[in-house]
């Protein structure tokens, strides 16, 4: 019987992950510290698809030469290769977009897809994670169940840049409400840095943004620096 691997380290798709049927399966494994996903584990289980929701990491090259792995990618590719996809896409506005799996290659984001889900912006970064993980376990029921074949990506390459922990900075000149409220809700995510300010020796957090009545209402964390 075939086996498969669920390769994440975030902790809404290893919620999933145990929620799941999979949970009880003894062809089914979850794979969730980096250290583990070694060429000696693979070999020990020899899994038909590995399968790297929300990963993070570098997979090593043979591993992507050797086994079959797919991943997922919140954009319509290949519109938004590269990293940080959900932020860069409500940083420039977009209201809904596209989760996409994909055969991983030695080229990010550029393999053939399986298939693709559209997935709501609206909300927290972490709503968006937690809405995004429940149809990604369904489109990994879709991919095997169908024996989908991946095609090659096909329009303009549109490509993003990674964002770094100092880009969570709030603008001191922000243009609207709106930016203010996205830039907070964007990075408003277990293990995302927070968006903040800093005054003197504080650093200040933001968390659970909401706009009412033309005010943003958040809850502030203060550190001293």
């Amino acid at each position: 019987m075939d086996k498969y691997i669920i390769a994440t380290i975030k902790n809404w798709n290893i919620k999933q992950f145990n929620k799941s049927r999979y949970k009880k399966s003894k062809n089914w494994f979850l794979i969730s510290n980096p250290k583990k996903l070694s060429l000696s584990y693979l070999k020990s289980i020899e899994p038909k698809y590995i399968f790297f929701p929300h990963w993070s990491k570098k997979v090593s090259s043979k591993i992507i030469n050797n086994y079959q792995c797919i991943c997922f990618h919140e954009t319509d590719l290949p519109y938004g290769r590269g990293g940080s996809p959900i932020q860069n896409l409500i940083k420039r506005n977009h209201k809904k977009t596209f989760i996409t799996a994909l055969k991983m290659t030695n080229i990010l984001d550029a393999g053939p897809i399986y298939l693709k889900r559209k997935l709501s912006l609206e909300g927290s970064a972490q709503e968006i994670f937690e809405r995004a993980s429940k149809k990604i376990f369904k489109m990994i029921e879709i991919i095997i169940k169908k024996k989908i074949k991946p095609e090659i990506q096909k329009g303009k390459v549109v490509k993003f840049k990674r964002r770094k922990k100092k880009d969570s900075v709030l603008a001191k000149n922000a243009k609207s409400l709106k930016e203010l409220y996205n830039h907070i809700r964007m990075l408003d995510a277990e293990s995302y840095p927070s968006a903040f300010v800093k005054y003197g020796n504080l650093k200040i957090e933001f968390k659970n943004a909401k706009i009412i009545k033309k005010k943003i209402y958040a809850k502030a964390n203060i550190k001293i620096n």
